[in-house]
């Protein structure tokens, strides 16, 4: 059983060994050795960023990104681009005295609210599982009773349950996982170092049951691979099958300068020809909507609302932000500060 302590103006859990600890207070430069390889760190000043613009995704008020780069190698990942400038991206990082940074960013905060991980390195990452970075991080949210919001494609996230139900005592709380092929084969091919599309199935099941308000980002779709009728309808009815609340999508995906060509070379290796019809049908686009778009659209509506499972951002909002669960009842609370 996991129980929050001090140490070092920090919160963390009754399981952290000697090595956490170390590598928590580490000098700069310090690289901590894991089984699966070399954690490299990067200095950061602040780590809990407001969002810019508005709270439209999600509902999200402050971003938190704990690690840089990622390690799942999918084939379509938006964070390759050469706009965010990761180098190395497939080398996962982390930020120096993340956790003191998140408590100290935390603290100062005047305005509670929703603060979403995910978005740009996936926070359950190999690396996690022996440093706690985000479990730890998620304790400090309930310290300060913050709401929150986490993105990931890796099943590690069911360790987490009980954090996820401590913070949904008092603040909104919900999992998005990433699905993008129903098909496990099709998802070691273009998602092949991550959890495959049954084992998070499993995780929404267990998260489900457990109370946890989540649901699937089904995204991206890529043109010409996975962008099929047959492929969303067994998306959706496992869906409904392992208790998901919601289905948000992306018929098609975006492609840009860095990602893009990273994106050609590895569909090549799985379908050949993809990139020469992708590139008579989008140029260089950015927003390559899937050329199955109408029917994908028709049937995905049909089938959600069949099982009663939203897909509209604002009614997903509203749905995970009022849902609070105290320790003796769930209520219903318009929440005025979110």
């Amino acid at each position: 059983m996991h129980t929050e302590h001090s140490h070092s103006g920090a919160i963390f859990n009754n399981n952290l060994t000697f090595f956490h600890l170390c590598i928590l207070d580490r000098p700069s430069g310090f690289i901590a050795v894991c089984d699966i390889g070399c954690m490299q760190y990067v200095p950061a000043k602040t780590i809990i960023q407001p969002v810019k613009n508005g709270s439209a995704w999600f509902g999200h008020d402050y971003n938190m990104n704990i690690y840089r780069g990622c390690s799942h190698g999918c084939i379509y990942c938006d964070s390759r681009s050469d706009c965010y400038q990761i180098e190395d991206f497939n080398v996962v990082r982390a930020k120096e005295n993340a956790l003191n940074i998140i408590e100290s960013d935390l603290r100062r905060k005047r305005r509670k609210g929703v603060v979403g991980t995910g978005a740009m390195s996936d926070p359950y990452n190999p690396f996690e599982e022996r440093l706690e970075l985000t479990r730890n991080a998620l304790f400090i949210l309930d310290k300060y009773r913050f709401g929150a919001s986490v993105t990931t494609k890796s099943d590690l996230v069911t360790r987490d349950i009980d954090v996820f139900q401590k913070i949904r005592e008092h603040s909104p709380m919900i999992v998005n996982i990433t699905i993008t092929t129903y098909d496990d084969g099709m998802c070691k091919r273009i998602e092949p170092n991550v959890s495959v599309t049954s084992e998070r199935f499993k995780a929404i099941k267990k998260l489900s049951d457990a109370g946890i308000f989540v649901g699937i980002l089904m995204m991206p779709l890529l043109p010409f691979v996975n962008d099929t009728v047959d492929n969303v309808r067994a998306i959706i009815e496992e869906a409904h099958e392992c208790g998901a609340k919601f289905i948000f999508p992306a018929f098609g995906m975006t492609t840009r300068a860095g990602q893009r060509e990273w994106y050609f070379e590895e569909v090549e290796k799985i379908i050949p020809g993809t990139k020469d019809k992708h590139s008579m049908f989008y140029s260089d686009s950015y927003v390559c909507t899937s050329p199955n778009h109408n029917d994908i659209r028709r049937t995905f509506a049909r089938e959600c609302d069949g099982f009663g499972i939203i897909y509209e951002m604002n009614k997903i909002i509203e749905a995970y932000k009022r849902e609070i669960d105290t320790p003796s009842r769930r209520i219903q609370s318009t929440l005025a500060n979110y």
